[in-house]
């Protein structure tokens, strides 16, 4: 019997019902150190090839690993704020052969990790179990040439080795995970996280976080975990996504089928959007692991340990909370996820600081914000306050509030009001808005009548035709509520 279910470049459509996705991931996070993990050498993004390398990181006879302090501190910050137990710990050898490891072994954490036993909670209230969060040196990278780079049909491969020997922390999670969009929610969590220690920048883009997907599939109802399979290559959350979709789809094929799943590594190809048999799954046996002789263990202090937890900032689910609080919005919300991730919830702060209205903030920032962030120039908190204060008091429509903003964004300034008076906006008064309401009406009586009669629908109608006759300038609100006064 077949053990790989046919190849297709359309996506697999078995019948899911009845099976349940088991979910979970390891993510490597690179550090945010000045030089690598055991040697001076700088550890720093997009240097020309093989110039960040030393005796040390390229394992060359007599050279000496020794720790750097600050991966170590980050390291326990990230435990920290995943609420692990940070734990005495000792580093081995991880031995194998890959092009991409002058040593030809990886200095790692195997039995007795930094960090063990943590969790992270989703928005919306998952908790998501943290096996261990684990130190480790990064390898080099491979550029595989021709063949659609893969190793065994390339031209010829090149080595950078400036990434060897960088310090990364692995994050294991439990198998908590039950939908691709869950692992996406997860990642997006976590780098939420692992920025808001400091210890990372969580660039996906760089390659500073990169994720490995563990997939099984189980008859629905059943406690027993079904055979796994590794997924490597992923390099987005869209990437993953997809990948962990297609991975369960194949599976699901397969034992549909009467096959069986073989536990190995796949490569996730983006272009064909499937995944390919990589190798057998090594087990911990086969990288003969033993302890590393040239280091020492490592036992952190209590005091140490205390320090870096005393110093942390707040979380990204206690940030939300907080906006939550201060807004009356729901905490697990689209937008204020949105404005906590980017690091807007200052403003939203602000702005109920000085009266203005918070849900009014947040959605300024979710929206019109987060859309011109790219090349937008530094807005400042005290004019988004003052605009915020001119909307709401109806000296600014919401139409011209918009516009105002994106000026900000574009063009810099800090007096939101000088901005609209250049633009000609200008408030209208409520004899000249309820003119406009009443020429409306007027030249409408069929649908006035209609709307009078509570036919809802219409008063967008009415609205629509109010904002084009005042030339964009009327309160909507207040049109909204002239109407309805009309009406009745």
């Amino acid at each position: 019997m077949s053990t790989e279910a046919p190849a297709t470049d359309a996506p697999l459509s078995p019948d899911p019902s009845g099976w349940e996705m088991v979910i979970g991931l390891e993510v490597h996070c690179e550090l945010r150190t000045a030089t690598k993990l055991f040697c001076g050498c700088r550890n720093e993004f997009g240097s020309p090839a093989n110039t960040n390398v030393c005796p040390v990181c390229l394992g060359l006879p007599g050279s000496l690993p020794v720790i750097n302090q600050m991966a170590v501190e980050y390291a326990m910050r990230i435990g920290l704020a995943l609420h692990c137990h940070v734990e005495p710990s000792i580093f081995h050898r991880k031995n194998y052969f890959y092009p991409d490891m002058p040593k030809d072994y990886q200095v790692s954490q195997y039995d007795q990790p930094i960090n063990l036993d943590g969790w992270l909670d989703l928005p919306g209230g998952t908790r998501i179990g943290i096996e261990r969060a684990h130190m480790e040196e990064d390898t080099g990278k491979t550029t595989h040439v021709g063949g659609g780079g893969r190793i065994h049909d390339a031209g010829y491969s090149l080595v950078d080795y400036n990434r060897a020997g960088v310090p990364l922390v692995e994050i294991v999670s439990r198998p908590d995970l039950r939908s691709s969009a869950d692992a996406r929610s997860y990642v997006d969590e976590l780098r939420s996280v692992l920025v808001a220690t400091g210890a990372s920048d969580g660039k996906m883009e760089e390659g500073s976080l990169r994720v490995d997907a563990n997939v099984s599939v189980r008859a629905a109802g059943s406690a027993e975990l079904g055979t796994r399979c590794e997924i490597k290559n992923m390099n987005s959350l869209r990437s993953l996504g997809r990948a962990i979709e297609y991975e369960a789809a194949r599976q699901i094929a397969l034992l549909s089928d009467g096959g069986r799943v073989v536990q190995e590594t796949r490569h996730w190809n983006e272009a064909e959007g499937t995944t390919r048999s990589m190798r057998s799954k090594e087990e911990a046996f086969d990288y003969r692991y033993f302890p590393e002789p040239d280091l020492v263990p490592l036992a952190p202090s209590a005091s140490w340990v205390a320090a870096v937890a005393y110093a942390l900032p707040p979380m990204p689910a206690e940030r939300r909370a907080r906006v939550a609080a201060a807004t009356g919005l729901d905490g697990d919300s689209d937008s204020v996820v949105t404005v906590v991730r980017l690091d807007l919830d200052s403003f939203v702060m602000a702005a109920v600081d000085v009266g203005a209205d918070g849900a009014l903030a947040v959605r300024r920032l979710a929206n019109e914000v987060a859309a011109h962030l790219d090349g937008a120039r530094p807005l400042d908190p005290d004019a988004f306050c003052r605009l915020l204060l001119l909307e709401s008091q109806g000296k600014l429509t919401t139409a011209q509030a918009r516009e105002v903003l994106r000026r900000l964004l574009s063009q810099g300034g800090s007096d939101p009001a000088a901005v609209a008076a250049a633009l000609g906006f200008e408030a209208m008064g409520a004899g000249d808005l309820g003119d406009a309401v009443d020429g409306v009406i007027a030249a409408n009586p069929a649908e006035w009548a209609r709307f009078a009669a509570g036919e809802d629908k219409l008063q967008g109608f009415f609205i629509g035709k109010v904002k084009a006759a005042t030339a964009g300038k009327a309160d909507l609100k207040a049109v909204s509520a002239l109407l309805r006064e009309r009406r009745a």
